[in-house]
């Protein structure tokens, strides 16, 4: 089966003075079908705040609501609130959110550098929680906080270990890559703690 989007999903922008202001609120419901024919839907009424990616990484990536992505994002974010508390959709909502890169027109490249984008802000969110709100609600500054770098430092890790072995169009693949650089990431991370 071909995966395929409803169309262009129509939103309404939410103006708030409460968060960052980047919300969406889609007028229709909106779906992505993957390949093996699972529908993935975002209901109307559901608000979205784009790409799972921490600000971090946007100038690497894109913003929230910029390139082929923003689409994939939409349902991503449905299916990652859907899948808290429960790792593997998560993992599920991850792979469906690199073939929905895909469908969206992204390259092999492009949707497993997002892929890892979305990877790492799963893991970051876990390891510092208020780390992405608070990234989020700062205004402009010269130079990123320590804890930012460090998203940046192992996304890039996360992005070279997954295109290090070449291209590939299969979202298992892609995930099992990020697998294995998410475990060596972690033996660093427990080295430099026990090291201070």
């Amino acid at each position: 089966m071909t995966a395929a989007f409803s169309g262009d999903p129509r939103t309404l922008w939410i103006a708030s003075q409460l968060d960052d202001d980047r919300k969406m609120e889609l007028i229709d419901e909106f779906w992505f079908d993957d390949r093996s024919g699972h529908r993935w839907t975002a209901p109307a009424g559901y608000r979205v705040d784009g790409a799972s990616i921490p600000r971090a990484l946007w100038t690497l990536i894109g913003s929230p609501y910029t390139g082929q992505y923003r689409r994939a994002s939409i349902v991503h974010d449905k299916a990652c609130d859907d899948a808290v508390g429960h790792p593997d959709q998560r993992r599920a909502a991850d792979r469906m959110f690199y073939e929905a890169c895909r469908a969206g027109g992204c390259s092999k490249s492009e949707a497993a550098i997002l892929y890892a984008g979305v990877r790492i802000g799963g893991t970051w969110s876990q390891i510092a929680p208020t780390l992405t709100e608070s990234v989020q609600l700062d205004g402009p500054r010269i130079s990123p906080a320590p804890s930012e770098r460090s998203v940046v430092a192992e996304f890039q890790y996360m992005a070279d270990q997954i295109l290090r072995q070449g291209e590939t169009d299969d979202p298992v693949e892609v995930e099992r890559r990020a697998d294995a650089a998410e475990a060596q990431l972690r033996q660093a991370r427990a080295a430099s703690l026990a090291a201070i």
